[in-house]
This record gives structure tokens, C-alpha cells and sequence, in this order.
């Protein structure tokens, strides 16, 4: 397979009050067309702080960050909002939307604004409708943004992320805002574009959301300090529950 990142030697460091904090340290990671990894650790460790240096939304201090075989660290701004409007997908757990827009029209903006599509505004929303009717939000396609519910937000915004189908999907604390069953639902929704082959990077606090990735990384003060290979998620109530064991009991080794 091909690596859809591959990052060397990367450094964040933050200058405060003309003191060095030293967020990432020498971070080395891969990650391969298909997969999906999970980043976790305790509260300041550097987990989102990867996740926005990997995907240009965030400059490192040094390293290389090689993302689709291209050193994305060495591109300008506005290269680097092309990269990102183009090439890959981002899921928050606020869910961003504006609010002046319906939600069908959020979920296009992407298409909208990207040099690279020129089909017309009709196809356009004919690709948003179907990517709503595949997360069972078609019906909301009209509303405003307060006229929906946490759970149909979050699956809109996995619409909106996937409008230029991005070879990479960045998801921090994607479940985070939500309650387990809505939780549940958005990460089954996940799961299923990570099978087309869509790469999926997951920040989380959550031990069950993790367990369905297929690798788990664990940060503590800015380096991944271990990860565990838990392989593909067959899906079954089973799997998961000797894969959450199995997680839970290499964490409390890392001190989790």
C-alpha cells in the first residue's frame, strides 16, 4: 500500500513568555492508504496539536510531513488551504457551519470554493443529496443549521468532508460532543468510509471509538511513546468487546 502520510523528525515548539514549550518531539509516523489510526494520550500531550501539524493546518518547527508523496511543510499558505480544501477531510467535535447557510448549502461549500471541480451547481448538489441520503440525513438537506440535532450535524459535517473525496480524513474528538448512541452511529459512518479506503486519523479520549481503528498510537509529552496493531474491525459486538479489552489493558500499561 502506499503511504498517505509520512512524517519524519517533526517538532512543534511554542514560545511563551520567552520560554521553549516543546509540544512535539521528533515524531515519526505513517499512515497507509485504508488505514485508520487512533491518537491517544492524556490532556497535553500534543494529540491535536499532531493532528494540525500533519494536515497544514498548523506549521511544524521542523520535520518533514510528506503528504501524497509531497513535503506539504514547504508549501505557502495558500497552497497548503488548496491541499486542504482538495486533497483532504476534517471533522471537529464543534461542529463548524455557517449559519447564514442551509445545511445542504454547508455541505457543498467545499465543492464550491475548490478550483478543481468544475461540474455544475446542480450536480454538485445532486453529489451532496446523495452523500446526505447515504448518512440518512436527506430530509435536513433545507434546514438551518439550529433546526438540526448534535447527531445530524456531526453526520453532515462527515458530508461536507467528504464532498472532494480527500484520500484522508482528520477527525478530532469526532464523538466527543455527542451522547453513546449518536456516538455509535457517527463512528459506524466512519467506519464504512474507511472501508471504500478512505484513510481515516483520529484524535480521542474515547477507549471504544479507538478500539475500532486498526492501530492506536499513545502520546505522552509530545512523543508517541507506544502503539498497538489491532488490525481491521470486522464489525461484530464480539470483536469489539475483546478489542476494547485488549485495548483497556495496554493502556493501563502506558499509565492511562
Amino acid at each position: 500500500m502506499e503511504k498517505v502520510l509520512d512524517v519524519k523528525g517533526l517538532c512543534k515548539t511554542y514560545v511563551v513568555n520567552k520560554r521553549q514549550n516543546n509540544v512535539l518531539k521528533n515524531i515519526d509516523l505513517t499512515i497507509e492508504e485504508g488505514e485508520m489510526v487512533s491518537v491517544m494520550g492524556p490532556s497535553g500531550s500534543g494529540k491535536s496539536t499532531l493532528l494540525y501539524c500533519v494536515s497544514g493546518m498548523d506549521r511544524p518547527t521542523a520535520g518533514e510531513v510528506k503528504f501524497d508523496g509531497r513535503d506539504i511543510s514547504k508549501l505557502n499558505d495558500k497552497q497548503l488551504a488548496e491541499v486542504r480544501l482538495d486533497e483532504m477531510g476534517f471533522i471537529f467535535q464543534q461542529m463548524y457551519m455557517m449559519k447564514n447557510l442551509s445545511v445542504l448549502d454547508n455541505i457543498i461549500l467545499p465543492s464550491v470554493r475548490s478550483k478543481k471541480n468544475k461540474e455544475s451547481r446542480k450536480k454538485t448538489e445532486e453529489r451532496g443529496r446523495a452523500l446526505m441520503n447515504r448518512l440518512g440525513i436527506g430530509e435536513i438537506a433545507e434546514n438551518d443549521i439550529n433546526e438540526t440535532s448534535g447527531g445530524q450535524l456531526q453526520r453532515a459535517c462527515i458530508c461536507r468532508s467528504l464532498m472532494n473525496e480527500p484520500k484522508v480524513i482528520f477527525a478530532d474528538e469526532p464523538t466527543g460532543a455527542l451522547n453513546r448512541s449518536t456516538s455509535d452511529e457517527v463512528l459506524s459512518e466512519l467506519l464504512k468510509i474507511n472501508e471504500s479506503g478512505t484513510a481515516v486519523m483520529c484524535v480521542t479520549h474515547d477507549a471504544k471509538v479507538a478500539a475500532q481503528c486498526s492501530r492506536v498510537l499513545y502520546i505522552i509529552d509530545g512523543t508517541i511513546h507506544s502503539e498497538i496493531e489491532l488490525g481491521k474491525y470486522d464489525g461484530s459486538e464480539a470483536a469489539l468487546r475483546d478489542r476494547e479489552r485488549t485495548l483497556n489493558n495496554w493502556l493501563m500499561e502506558q499509565g492511562w
